[in-house]
């Protein structure tokens, strides 16, 4: 039996991903900060800041799925919390580097997520692609910073893979659950311009995108892992309340007060470009949720 190390993995898409590893026969293990007397996942720790690690849980592994790393939209962007930010996904990463033993020949592929927002919190006409160069503001300089620090893995020999990721769209929380908020309350609106692409992925196609990396051994390198649907914010707010069966008709909301609320956060809700996944689908993967439309109606059924 393969085994697989998910740091990250008590998260929305740790512990969907965990349990559909394990039902196609991995053991899978968790790492993270403590463990969980009431999981039945074994579990390592691991502490960052000081620098510890279990060596066993990184060494007697087949396959690291890294995606561990503070949420990039829980707190407002100070300076201090912009350097959480990245250090929670670069240390961690040099962190297992580390303590890798140069003579193991176990591990396979380190897989590691990353984002979209590599090509920079903007809204263009342009469609980007793997090969488009990183932003320059924060969202593209965590990212090119995040991805570097996963090369390592490539520099002593071993498959790497990096899965830029949109929006994820689950029923169990994240952002979907957020998104319907003011919907509920009846006050579906857009956002800034509405005119902002919104790239996203619904939960199932991203962990099917990370076994596919997992067990596709020609896959490596950076894949964008998005739907193929471009989508505005006015039309994903307008199909959300077609949804709920809610109004959606107030005044689109002033970028003002958003950057108010949020910040320099404001910058991930005001801006977007479409982002293409042709790269993934060439490499064998098919989507199970192409299009918003057949998202939703798995979203919004009643069934778990």
């Amino acid at each position: 039996m393969q085994r697989v190390i998910i740091t990250g993995g008590r998260g929305l898409i740790g512990q969907d991903l965990g349990v559909k590893l394990q039902k196609r026969g991995y053991e899978v293990a968790i790492l993270g900060r403590s463990k969980d007397p009431d999981s039945e996942t074994p579990g390592y720790t691991w502490n960052i800041d000081r620098g510890e690690i279990d060596k066993e849980a990184i060494n007697s592994c087949d396959y690291i799925i890294h995606l561990a790393g503070a949420n990039i939209g829980k707190k407002r962007w100070t300076e201090k919390r912009k350097k959480e930010i990245v250090d929670s996904r670069v240390k961690s990463i040099d962190l297992i580097f580390k303590h890798i033993d140069p003579g193991n020949r176990q591990l396979k592929a380190f897989i590691s997520a990353s984002a979209s927002g590599y090509y920079g919190a903007v809204t263009s006409e342009q469609v980007f692609i793997e090969s488009n160069p990183p932003a320059h503001d924060f969202l593209g300089k965590t990212c090119k910073k995040w991805e570097e620090a996963a090369d390592q893995f490539t520099g002593i020999g071993i498959r790497t893979v990096k899965l830029r990721t949109g929006i994820v769209l689950s029923k169990k929380g994240g952002a979907l659950s957020k998104l319907k908020i003011p919907v509920q309350w009846g006050l579906g609106s857009a956002i800034g311009s509405g005119r902002q692409y919104m790239p996203w992925i619904h939960l199932d196609d991203l962990s099917g995108m990370y076994i596919h990396a997992l067990e596709n051994q020609s896959m490596s390198g950076a894949y964008n892992a998005v739907a193929p649907e471009h989508i505005s914010n006015k039309a994903l707010t307008r199909k959300i309340a077609g949804r709920l069966h809610k109004p959606f008709w107030f005044p689109n909301i002033p970028a003002c007060i958003i950057k108010l609320i949020f910040g320099k956060m404001s910058l991930m809700l005001l801006r977007g470009s479409r982002v293409s996944p042709e790269k993934i689908q060439a490499a064998g993967y098919t989507f199970l949720f192409p299009d918003l439309d057949s998202a939703f109606k798995d979203l919004f059924s009643k069934r778990p």
